[in-house]
């Protein structure tokens, strides 16, 4: 037996569990019938909009779970805990480009280098971040970026709770004093830290450590000046990487939407060119001739009427285009969204090639700050020895 797992939104699994007979598969998926066979009522979720637990339509998720753990399938843990994003936000959070990103990003930071709460409060203005914290209000804290205020002075404060649950108030105070035990009983992997007792006590083994730093060092150095850009200059231009790709598939959504219109409308227009001339002949008639000649073509002129009125519903104004017409209209419109896949194509290439590089130069920058704090840390060491 083979298993897959659907996708998901907001935490509602939807389960499917594929079975393999002899080269076929077949996929299980958990189906609702909202309406009752007994007494007729349906499913209505608006008439229980309480907490999210307590909801009608969230035991569906306890029963996928359940279905997911029999067949030794994964499960959303603590759904709780993450929140559901725009498409457009979720491509920028890909990219690392949006504010809320680069936000959460920017606290990250400041949490590495805060001995408690008070102290990540006061250091937040260092990297940019303004903060708003009332811990006697429900709402008890609130971000924006410095930069981001001074672009767009209206711009409202984002609700910690809106950044995901490990940026709330009580989160943060466990994230500093987690970080701060890991800080101080486990290294970082890149650099050794030459601070502690035993490098002290022996030169040889303080000569390694330094070797291998510097190693790390000079590696974080050469990826760093690899590219002649600088990383604002990387991020803008993947910022503007990333604008052509959404833009390119803006343009192939209204083409896809222009194409599905015109395959409705064609056989429409097919259909009724068969009972145009018929329609033609009887508005031409008048009186009993015309009465008589609609008794006989009844069923033609009915099946006009029809489908002329399916057409309407499509382009309302207008004159009815022929066959022809639409025939050319597909070919141009699917030339056209070749293009802009072409162009989507070459703008997702560059997106992932900048934001691979930016995730190189930030990681570089980290080993030699890193480097240059550990430095910085043994001469001071050294110092206090002697």
């Amino acid at each position: 037996m083979e298993t897959s797992t659907c996708g998901s939104r907001r935490g509602l699994h939807k389960p499917a569990v594929e079975r393999r007979y002899g080269g076929a598969f077949l996929l299980y998926h958990v189906i609702v019938n909202n309406v009752n066979f007994y007494t007729g009522k349906t499913f209505e979720t608006e008439h229980n909009q309480g907490k999210i637990p307590d909801r009608a339509w969230s035991k569906l998720r306890t029963i996928s779970d359940e279905l997911c753990r029999k067949h030794g399938l994964s499960i959303i843990e603590n759904p709780q805990l993450s929140k559901g994003k725009s498409h457009w936000e979720w491509e920028l959070d890909k990219q690392n480009l949006s504010w809320k990103e680069q936000l959460k990003r920017a606290i990250d930071e400041v949490i590495k280098v805060s001995e408690d709460f008070e102290d990540f409060l006061a250091k937040c203005a260092d990297f940019g971040i303004l903060v708003d914290y009332n811990p006697d209000h429900k709402i008890d804290l609130k971000f924006m970026l410095a930069e981001q205020k001074e672009r767009k002075p209206r711009a409202k404060f984002t609700r910690a709770k809106t950044l995901g649950y490990f940026y709330e108030s009580q989160q943060i105070k466990r994230r500093i004093e987690s970080y701060k035990y890991q800080m101080s009983h486990r290294p970082t992997a890149r650099i050794i830290r030459t601070t502690a007792e035993k490098f002290q006590q022996s030169q040889g083994l303080t000569n390694w450590a330094d070797r291998e730093n510097m190693k790390a060092a000079s590696k974080a150095l050469n990826e760093m000046t690899a590219s002649n850009s600088t990383l604002e200059e990387l991020e803008s231009a993947a910022l503007t990487a990333f604008s052509q790709r959404m833009a390119a598939k803006s343009e192939q959504s209204a083409l896809r939407k222009k194409w599905d219109e015109i395959q409705e409308l064609l056989p429409l227009v097919e259909e009724v060119i068969k009972y145009t001339d018929i329609h033609k002949r009887y508005k031409s008639l008048m009186g009993k001739e015309q009465t008589k000649f609609g008794k006989q073509c009844a069923y033609e002129l009915s099946e006009y009427d029809r489908l002329f009125a399916k057409i309407r519903e499509i382009i309302p104004e207008g004159k009815v285009p022929s066959p022809e017409l639409l025939r050319k209209q597909l070919e141009k419109i699917q030339e056209q969204y070749n293009e802009q896949s072409a162009k989507y194509d070459t703008a997702k290439k560059e997106a992932d090639r900048l934001a691979q590089q930016i995730q190189k130069k930030r990681q570089s920058q980290k080993t030699l700050d890193r480097y240059l704090q550990n430095e910085q840390a043994a001469k001071r060491k050294k110092g206090q020895l002697e």
